[in-house]
This record gives structure tokens, sequence and C-alpha cells, in this order.
């Protein structure tokens, strides 16, 4: 269970990784150098879609015309909303916000001359979504890119963000004396001296992971050179006969789904009488470089079943996976199916992504002369830093993530309260080399999984052949693993799913706790052999439900135990039940 193990497919080494060509060397050493001045941001991924784009615009006149003839349009628009603003309040407007965009709310924007200013970039903001989109002979990626190129420099060069066009500032600079923007100094000071220290930020030492978030009372029962496996302890006097056991990502810390006492998953979990396992993941060094994704599946999924089987014996396991953890869990579920492994009860995806055709603006990021760029920053360090992957996570939402924050915290001078959600956010994790760069190549780019390429001790697997009941969660506002392109596992694998959609993004619509306001879900469970219904129509046949969805999942992992039965004892029986520490554990703990 210890031992390193060899994965397959082999390590999608980039072409310069070849030790014996001295040529070959010196690209990578001089690609490495770049990456680390772009932070592993490849400048010619780009420059490629900026030419593709600019040229095919260049060469069509009748997108050309319709460009023009929209800039005019917009511009009329424009000088009679100015003109009849000037004479009655109750001007309508010309273009309103997109949804979520709540920059503009305040009342004072409606007010001249900022209703002028909200309007007109709404207006430009309007046009340059038309002028990246629908040029024909663009690739659909490059498209994609520049299409976000452009909203990333509109959302940065918002009213907004600014001291003389943005009326909120205005206002609490003229009633505080200045003050709003001596305090924005300060804790732009306060930040930038907590990022050169690597300190988290601001309200982040409120939450102590095993004092104030991680509190879950467990043990530890299995340490391997990957991962921590916790058992928690029970607090019903009879638990179901099945045991859960959790892979969360090993992207971010575990601790997500073991948040403060109000919010735990686990702790939801146990209370509701079930046996809980969750995996810690190690936070991988450079003496991790050569781990691969099969190695995360043996050391991880593998060794934390063979221990949960010890543990609770002549009993199956309800699998439970989140983000990339899902991925894996799945992975490892298909080759077990392949080869009559049947230790598993049911399988829950949290947010999971099987198929990767359609995963949204991540895949901005992903492409052949990203990765070239990405693995050769990898591979002089032998891994890829935490704040990397959440800075990319930052830029899908930025308008919210980034400037709206700014504004709030710089310029208003508003430090708003850190919760255990956003610590959780800040405590950032790597990735080692091989694992990153096979997990990009094989599932992200090439798809796989889904298609059924993916190997396992040398022979493809399928999640096809898996045969037990799925419960399958995906999340309304998910820029990480879009609902639709979760649902896709409908088309994957014929068993039993209940699926479910729930409000929120990709980390608080599954931290979606009874009791927390404004939250909802629809479900429905597809039955083996059933017809398919496309994403639109479940949504707009499935009824909604107020409230959180855990106790349907909870309900349903119920449904699938086999019966009531005493806790097991904490690490197994006398002789097999040695821990090794209370939990959270020590590899949480790793920076």
């Amino acid at each position: 269970m210890n031992d390193l193990v060899t994965s397959q497919p082999q390590a999608p080494e980039p072409r310069a990784q070849a030790p014996g060509d001295f040529l070959d060397m010196i690209d990578n050493l001089a690609y490495a150098a770049r990456a680390r001045l772009t932070a592993g941001a490849a400048p010619t991924a780009g420059a490629l879609a900026w030419f593709d784009w600019s040229m095919h615009l260049a060469l069509s006149p009748g997108k050309q015309r319709s460009l023009w003839l929209d800039a005019w349009r917009k511009q009329w628009q424009f000088a009679r909303y100015a003109q009849q603003s000037g004479l009655q309040a109750s001007c309508p407007a010309c273009v309103e916000p997109l949804e979520h965009d709540r920059r503009f709310a305040d009342p004072a924007w409606q007010q001249w001359p900022f209703n002028l200013i909200q309007q007109g970039f709404l207006l430009q903001q309007q046009w340059w979504k038309e002028a990246t989109t629908d040029v024909r002979g663009v690739s659909e990626h490059h498209e994609n890119m520049v299409e976000f190129a452009a909203r990333q420099w509109l959302d940065m060069m918002s009213p907004a963000n600014a001291i003389a066009t943005n009326p909120e500032v205005l206002r609490a600079t003229a009633s505080s004396g200045g003050l709003n923007l001596w305090r924005g100094a300060m804790n732009f000071l306060d930040d930038a001296q907590r990022q050169l220290t690597g300190k988290g930020p601001a309200g982040a030492e409120g939450f102590e992971v095993g004092k104030d978030v991680a509190v879950t009372p467990g043990k530890v029962v299995l340490r391997n050179r990957l991962i921590e496996l916790i058992q928690y302890a029970p607090t019903t006097r009879k638990v179901g006969a099945e045991p859960v056991l959790i892979v969360p990502s090993w992207v971010m810390k575990y601790y997500i789904l073991d948040l403060s006492p109000h919010n735990s998953m686990v702790g939801y979990l146990v209370a509701q009488g079930h046996t809980v396992f969750i995996i810690s993941w190690k936070n991988p060094d450079a003496d991790d470089r050569d781990l691969g994704l099969d190695d995360y599946r043996q050391l991880g999924v593998m060794a934390a079943l063979d221990a949960v089987g010890t543990i609770v014996p002549k009993h199956r396991v309800q699998a439970v996976g989140y983000c990339l953890g899902g991925t894996l869990l799945a992975t490892a579920a298909a080759a077990m199916a392949r080869d009559g492994d049947e230790r598993l009860a049911s399988l829950t995806l949290l947010a999971s992504e099987i198929d990767y055709r359609e995963s949204g603006e991540v895949k901005l990021f992903v492409d052949d002369s990203q990765l070239a760029w990405l693995e050769a920053g990898m591979w002089r360090k032998g891994y890829l830093e935490g704040w990397q992957m959440a800075a990319s996570f930052q830029m899908l939402n930025s308008r919210d993530l980034i400037w709206s924050r700014r504004v709030r915290e710089y310029l208003l001078g508003e430090r708003g309260s850190l919760v255990d959600l956003m610590a959780w956010n800040a405590d950032t994790t790597r990735m080692p080399y091989r694992m990153h760069s096979e997990y990009l190549r094989h599932l992200y780019m090439n798809n796989d999984l889904a298609e059924g390429r993916w190997q396992v001790d040398g022979q493809p697997v399928t999640v096809a052949d898996i045969r037990v009941p799925l419960f399958v969660v995906g999340t309304l506002r998910d820029h990480v693993a879009p609902w639709r392109s979760v649902y896709k596992i409908h088309l994957l694998n014929d068993s039993d799913i209940s699926f479910v959609l729930t409000s929120g993004g990709h980390n608080a619509g599954i931290v979606s706790e009874p009791g927390r306001p404004r939250r909802s879900y629809q479900i429905a469970t597809r039955k083996a052999g059933a017809r398919y219904r496309n994403p639109a129509q479940w949504q707009a046949d499935t009824p909604m439900h107020e409230g959180s969805w855990w106790p349907a999942w909870s309900a349903w992992l119920a449904h699938n135990a086999s019966a009531q039965v005493a806790p097991p004892p904490m690490g197994g029986k006398s002789g097999s039940g040695k821990t090794l520490g209370a939990a959270p554990g020590t590899y949480v703990m790793q920076k």
C-alpha cells in the first residue's frame, strides 16, 4: 500500500524532456525561463488567438459592415438616451447590465452624468461581444479566448473601478473627508505585506485548521506517501452498514467538506448515522514530481478502500467524489467494474466532470501552446504552485473576485469579514508535475476517459461498466465544472442516476447546509434503461425545491444501506485497529 506504483499510460513528457537530447534540453530551459517571467502563461497562445480572429475579421466585409452598422446604431441610441435622460428622470435605459452584474446597482448610477457613463460602458461591452464572436473561419477555441480577453480588458477598464467615475466612491469620499481612501490605502499595504510574506488574507487567522475549521472528531487510520485516511467518530447509536468514503479534490485541501461545525458536510453525515471516512491529500513538493494519476488512484482511492474494508469488513462502500476527486473516483470505479471488484455499493459525484468536451472557460487555459509553457515551468520546480491555479480560477470571474473586491476594499475602504469558505480558498496546494500534465493532456484535452482510451493496468476503462446507483450533483453557477458538462454522465452510463441541480457555484453550491437562506435545488432520477432527456428539457420539467439538497442525498444514502448496525470501532478491531493520531492529521497542515 505504501509503495509507489507504475502508472499507465506513461507520463506525457513534453518534447524538451528527453534527457539525452542536448538541443531539446536547451529548448526546455528556455521555455522554463520564459514561463517564470510570465507566471506560466503562454503569450504565444494569446497571439495565435488574436491573429486567427483579426485575420478572419479583416477578410470578412459582411461582418465588418455589420459591426459598423451596430456601432452607428449604438451611438444613435446613446445620443437619444443622453437627450431624453436630461429631460425626464425615468428615461428607459439603452441596455441593462448582464445577469449577476451588480457593479451599477446603486441608485447613484442612474443620476447624471453617471447614467451616461455606465450606459456608454455597457453599450461598448455589448459591441465587443458582437465583434469577438461569430467571425467566420475562427476556431471555436480562439474565438472563446479572444472574447474572454476582451471581457477581461473591459472589466479592468470599467468606470466602477476609478474614483472619478464611480459615484459610490465619490459619495464616500465626500462624506468621510477622504478617510475611505486612507483606509483603502492601508488595506492595500496590508494585502501587499501579506502576499510578500506568504500570510493568508486578512481574517484568515480566525480560521485555524483543527481549531476553528476541520474540527469534526476523528482519527487518522492510514498514512502513506500520498494520503492520510481519517475515520470520524460516530454520534449515533446505530449507523448504516455501508460506510461512506469521500475522495476530495487534491487541487485544494479536503476540509472544504469539513468547514465550521454548522456547515460541515462530514459532520452532517455523521449526525445522520453514517460511518464516514475521508482522504486528506499530501501537499506535494519537488520529491513528488513523478507521481502520476494512477499513483493517485492506487495510493489514494484503492489504498483507502483497502483500509476501509479492513475496518468495516464484509460491507460494501458508498463512495463520494468531489470535483477532480470525483473524476479519479469514477476512473477507479470503472476499473473495478471491469475487473469484477464489487466493493462499491453506490457512487456520488459532486461537481465532477467525466466528459471534458464542454468544460467551460477553464478550457481557455488549456491548449498545446499553453501546456508547453506550463509543463516547462512545472519541470523546473517539479510541481505547479497553488497560487497559479487560484489565479486562473479568479480570472474566470474577475469582475467579482478581483475588480469589485478592489473597489470595495481599496476605494470604499471597506474590509469585509472573511468567512470560512474564503479562508479555505486561500489555503492553496501544489500539484505534481507528472500528475498535472497527465490530467491536462489525457483527460482535459484528449477526453480519454469519456471516450474509452484511458488505461488502467494496461487496459482501457469505461464508465459505462459501472453498475451501481449514481447520485450526481451539478451547481447552477459553476465556472469550473459547468452543470451541463456534469449532466453528460447520462450519456456515459445507463445505471440509475439521481441528478441534482443546486443553486450556487462550484464550492458554495456543494457546501449548502440545511437552514442556509436562499438555497434551492432540483432533483430527478432516471431509471436504468429510461430515455435520455437533454439538459434544457430536464431543467424545464424538474420541479424546484427550496432549501438544501443534503437531506435528499442523506436519504438516498440511507436507501442504499442494507441495514442499521452498531458503529465499527475506530481503526478496526483489536490488533488491526491502530490509529495514527487525531483528525485533521498532519498532511492538511503542510504549506
